[in-house]
Parts: C-alpha cells; structure tokens; sequence
C-alpha cells in the first residue's frame, strides 16, 4: 500500500485515561490510526494540556505541535517541541507533562 495522510489535520477518537494513569486529573487524549502493514502500525496522538503517566511499547514517534516533556523512570527527560523525534523502549514507566497541547505521529511494531 502507497498512501499519504494529514496528520495534522486527522481526525481524533477522544478517550478518557483511567484515573490511576492521571495523578493532576482527569485527561482525555485523542488517537486515530493511519496505516498499518504486516509490521508496522502508524497513528497520530494527541494530549491536552496536563499530567499522565504509562508503561511504553517500543515506539518511534515525532512531534507535530504543542510542548512538554516526557520523564522517563531512570530520571532522563525528553523535551518536546515541533520536529523532536523520540524513542521510547517497551516497559519504561513514563510520566508525560504537557504544557500546551501536543500532537505526535507514532510508529510501533505490529
């Protein structure tokens, strides 16, 4: 499959986190998925303005918009802005501080 997508523009499916994933309050971050093959997956997130934590998969990703950090659990931070492309690996606890809306295009294995 060849195709292009907008993923500044994608359209967004809005979910609530589950309380335990959300220490400041509640937060809904919105996801929608691209494309998909044998063995990659590629989406497009988005986090308003605020405090959630997770445990990783392995994921590429790279930042559209929006500003904030990702605290990783050995203490490294990520800063993110426009443009950062970020690593995470599978089974690192991260806390993600957001602090003005954030839009990223994410790559993981299927």
């Amino acid at each position: 499959m060849t195709d292009t997508f907008d993923a500044v523009t994608a359209d967004l499916r809005y979910t609530d986190l589950p309380a335990e994933k959300c220490p400041a309050g509640p937060i809904a971050t919105g996801v929608t998925m691209l494309a998909s093959t044998d063995a990659l997956e590629v989406g497009v997130w988005e986090h308003p303005v605020g405090t959630s934590t997770d445990v990783e998969t392995d994921e590429v990703f790279v930042v559209l918009s929006g500003r904030g950090r990702v605290t990783l659990d050995d203490g490294r931070v990520l800063e993110l802005s426009p443009g950062v492309v970020g690593v995470l690996e599978a089974g690192v606890a991260t806390t993600w501080q957001i602090d003005e809306a954030l839009r990223k295009v994410w790559v993981v294995e299927r």
